[in-house]
């Protein structure tokens, strides 16, 4: 049992729960004025349409996104689409003129979340089990 392994499965299982529990699951039972609301932040990436679909697609990046990386599965595609949502609302704080100390957390998620999509899922994964890491 490495060491590394084990902490790749702690980072994996730890933000898997909170993106499902606290991130995604909240905005997708807000429905579509919520979706729309978060959607609306990809007008800070020059996008201005659809802000609704947007608002659904990171919800559902961060729920699903949340699951994969609790199985470890997909883990770098989760991860990575995990990360855009990071930055995203790096660019919404930053936007609305909000110090760097309160865009600070989507940062440091989004961080760890390209480190996952780097590294991958680890020995004690599904991609493993699968021949998908």
């Amino acid at each position: 049992m490495s060491k590394q392994n084990v902490g790749i499965l702690l980072l994996r299982v730890g933000l898997g729960i909170m993106f499902v529990v606290v991130h995604g699951l909240p905005k997708l039972l807000g429905g579509p004025e919520r979706w729309k609301a978060v959607g609306s932040a990809m007008s800070n990436l020059g996008i201005h349409f659809a802000p609704a679909a947007w608002g659904f697609a990171a919800a559902m990046a961060e729920f699903g996104g949340g699951i994969l990386l609790i199985l470890g599965l997909f883990t770098r595609f989760a991860s990575a689409s995990m990360a855009f949502v990071m930055l995203v609302a790096t660019t919404q704080y930053l936007a609305k003129g909000e110090p760097l100390l309160r865009a600070s957390h989507p940062i440091e998620v989004g961080v760890a979340l390209v480190a996952l999509a780097i590294m991958g899922a680890g020995a004690y994964s599904l991609d493993r089990r699968l021949g998908k890491a």
